[in-house]
């Protein structure tokens, strides 16, 4: 009897594995067929889309050489600026966002409550409700800049930050903090010297996907940057086609592939960090 419910055991525990593993697959198949259509001439991209490069098909590197030399905006431009949106905007989210929500856990009014309530809200409202008249307002304010388009960013993404922030806040013993009054600290100093130090798995799990979401986007950049004198990575991928709207999809694939690898090595190397600034966040609601 002991021995059929191990041999049942056992026999789920290896279809779950399968199952898990053609998932697996089915996630990272579309990334294999932009890497292996990136190094293929655009006309077999469009017939042999599925297969292997062969010597007919195979363009080596030209495809990248003439993704990052196409047109008269400069490929490296475009990095620069999408890693200053990335870094400003980032730093400008954790910063902030941990300093609301240590405010809104500690005194936990109702006034914070509600602000709180509006924070989570913010998470469940689409961008396509409010990017036109956030494009009217970015343009009024002069937010469409890379050094400012930062503050566009917080806004949308303070939900999801503040929500993991008053997590772990609240996990926080509040004789620590005391004990920093005690000896003098005020507000600022409480937050920065004891309560920040603190905050570091969740402030770098929140940063990790605020990276990977800011890096990625190419909606809000398209609305509110100036695209003749600011383009992102996403916004140079789409300026990538010829006349009469034709376009290169091998030199496209390319620039896609260049795009995504800062992003997977920096997902591979920090993914520890998001289990666990998540499990930090949830041990109180």
């Amino acid at each position: 009897m002991k021995w059929n419910s191990i041999h049942r055991q056992s026999r789920g525990k290896t279809a779950l594995s399968i199952l898990f593993a053609i998932i697996a697959i089915v996630y990272v198949l579309p990334i294999v067929i932009v890497v292996l259509n990136s190094f293929k001439l655009n006309t077999f991209v469009k017939t042999e889309t599925f297969s292997l490069p062969t010597a007919e098909s195979f363009a080596g590197w030209a495809n990248y050489i003439k993704g990052m030399t196409f047109g008269n905006y400069p490929f490296m431009k475009s990095v620069a600026y999408s890693a200053i949106i990335t870094v400003l905007s980032t730093a400008l989210i954790c910063l902030c966002t941990s300093m609301s929500a240590w405010y809104i856990s500690r005194v936990n009014s109702k006034a914070c409550k509600i602000i709180y309530y509006l924070f989570v809200f913010s998470m469940v409202i689409p961008f396509q409700m409010v990017m036109f008249t956030l494009s009217k307002t970015a343009d009024t304010l002069k937010l469409n800049t890379p050094f400012t388009i930062p503050i566009v960013y917080l806004g949308f993404g303070a939900g999801l930050a503040v929500f993991m922030f008053s997590g772990f806040v609240k996990s926080i013993p509040l004789e620590v903090e005391e004990a920093a009054v005690i000896d003098g600290c005020g507000p600022l100093r409480t937050f920065f010297l004891v309560v920040l130090p603190m905050l570091r798995p969740t402030m770098i799990s929140v940063g990790i996907l605020e990276i990977m979401w800011v890096w990625n986007d190419y909606l809000l950049p398209y609305l509110v940057l100036d695209r003749n004198e600011y383009m992102t990575i996403t916004i140079h991928v789409q300026y990538l086609q010829g006349s009469y709207g034709a376009v290169d999809l091998g030199a496209t694939m390319a620039l896609i592939v260049l795009s995504i690898i800062p992003v997977i090595i920096f997902y591979l190397a920090c993914q520890k960090y998001i289990i666990k600034g998540v499990a930090a966040g949830a041990v109180k609601g």
